[in-house]
C-alpha cells in the first residue's frame, strides 16, 4: 500500500481536488488512525454532478437575462422620468416667477410675515408641505397658488420616481454582478468536469456536442419565403460563433439570445428569456414540427432551434460555439416540446 499520507497532506489534496472539480471527496477516518482519501470519484458521478452543474447554470443564465431586461426598462424609465421631471422643473419655476410678484405685492400691503421664504422656494416637497398657507394668502390669487402648488406636486413626484429608478438600477446592476459570479464559479466547475468526459459521454449531461458548427450542412440552403424560413436561415448564419450568457448577438449568443435573434431577423418579436418562450408562445405537437420552431428542453431552461430533419442550431453554454447538432442524447432525454412564434 506504500506509505500513507499525513492528515495534513490529505487535507491539502481534498480542497485542491475541490476547487479543481467542484467535486466532494470524502475521508475515511479510523479512530486513533490516520486520515485515507476515498477514490477518485467514478465516471457516473463525474455525470451526475455535471448535468447537476448545466442545470444550475441554464436557470443561473436565464435569470441574468431577465436581470438584464429589468435593468434595461428601469433605465429606460428613469429617462422618460427625467424628461418629465425636466419639464415639471422649468414649469415650477415658472409658477414660482409668478409667485415672487404676489409675494411683492402681499408683503406692500403688510400681509407677508414668515411665508416670503417659502413663496419663493425652490424645494417642491417644502411648498407642499406648507400648501395651506398659501391658499390662505389672499383669495385674489387662489387660482395662481393652486396651479402653483400643482406645479410642486407634479416635480416633487416626478423626483422621487427618478430617485426610484435610480435605486433600482443600483439594486439591479448589483444583482447582475452577483448573477455573473455565479455563473462564472459554475462554468469553472462545468469545464472541469468536462474535461473528464469523451464527447459521447458529454453529450448525455448536457446541451452540445462541442463540434463546433455542426456535422452536415453548416451552410443555409433553403427557402427564404417564409418568416420560419428567414429565422433558420439567421440561425445558420450563426454557426460556430461563441456561447456566451446574457448575450442576444451580433458576435455571440446564449440559447434563448439565439432563438429571440433568429425570429427577429425574421421581423417577429418574443421574448428574451428560455422560460418566457415556454410559457408566451403557442405549443405545438412534437409529431407536427417545422424548420423554425423553437424546441425547450430541461423544465424550460434550455431551447434551440429546429431546422428539420431531426437537428437543431443551438447556443449550447460556456466554452462552446453556437452548433447544429442532431435531437438525441441529452436533447431526447430532457425534451419538454415545442412553440412557434
Amino acid at each position: 500500500m506504500g506509505t500513507r499520507p499525513s492528515v495534513s497532506t490529505t487535507l491539502r489534496r481534498c480542497a485542491a481536488t475541490i476547487a479543481a472539480g467542484g467535486l466532494a471527496v470524502g475521508m475515511l477516518v479510523s479512530l486513533g488512525g490516520p486520515a485515507i482519501a476515498a477514490p477518485p470519484p467514478t465516471l457516473s458521478q463525474v455525470q451526475a454532478r455535471l448535468s447537476q452543474l448545466n442545470t444550475q447554470a441554464e436557470k443561473l443564465d436565464q435569470r441574468y437575462d431577465q436581470v438584464q431586461q429589468e435593468l434595461t426598462s428601469a433605465s429606460q424609465r428613469l429617462r422618460l422620468v427625467n424628461r418629465e421631471t425636466a419639464r415639471y422643473l422649468a414649469r415650477f419655476k415658472s409658477m414660482r416667477t409668478q409667485i415672487a410678484r404676489i409675494a411683492t405685492i402681499a408683503y406692500e400691503n403688510g400681509n407677508m410675515t414668515s411665508v416670503a421664504a417659502l413663496l419663493t422656494s425652490g424645494d417642491a416637497q417644502q411648498v407642499l408641505n406648507q400648501s395651506s398657507i398659501l391658499l390662505e394668502l389672499s383669495s385674489d390669487n387662489s387660482a395662481e397658488m393652486s396651479e402653483f402648488i400643482t406645479a410642486a406636486r407634479q416635480l416633487s413626484g416626478a423626483q422621487q420616481a427618478a430617485l426610484r429608478a435610480r435605486q433600482a438600477i443600483v439594486a439591479l446592476r448589483n444583482n447582475l454582478l452577483s448573477q455573473r459570479k455565479s455563473l462564472t464559479k459554475q462554468s469553472a466547475q462545468q469545464k472541469a468536469l468536462l474535461a473528464q468526459l469523451t464527447p459521447a459521454q458529454q453529450q448525455t449531461v448536457g446541451p452540445g456536442g462541442g463540434g463546433g458548427g455542426g456535422g452536415g450542412t453548416t451552410t443555409y440552403k433553403g427557402p427564404t419565403s417564409t418568416q420560419a424560413d428567414k429565422a433558420v436561415e439567421f440561425a445558420y448564419a450563426q454557426l460556430g460563433k461563441p456561447y456566451v450568457y446574457g448575450a442576444s448577438g451580433p458576435d455571440s449568443y446564449d440559447c434563448s439570445g439565439l432563438t429571440m435573434a433568429s425570429w427577429a431577423f425574421a421581423g417577429i418579436s418574443i421574448p428574451r428569456t428560455s422560460y418566457e418562450q415556454w410559457d408566451a408562445l403557442p405549443h405545438v405537437p412534437m409529431s407536427q414540427i417545422q424548420p423554425g420552431d423553437i424546441l425547450v428542453f430541461n423544465g424550460a431552461g434550455h431551447v434551440g432551434i429546429y431546422v428539420g430533419h431531426g437537428e437543431l442550431i443551438d447556443a449550447p453554454h460556456t466554452g462552446l460555439d453556437v452548433e447544429k447538432i442532431p435531437l438525441s442524447g441529452w436533447y431526447a432525454q430532457t425534451l419538454d416540446g415545442a412553440v412557434r412564434p
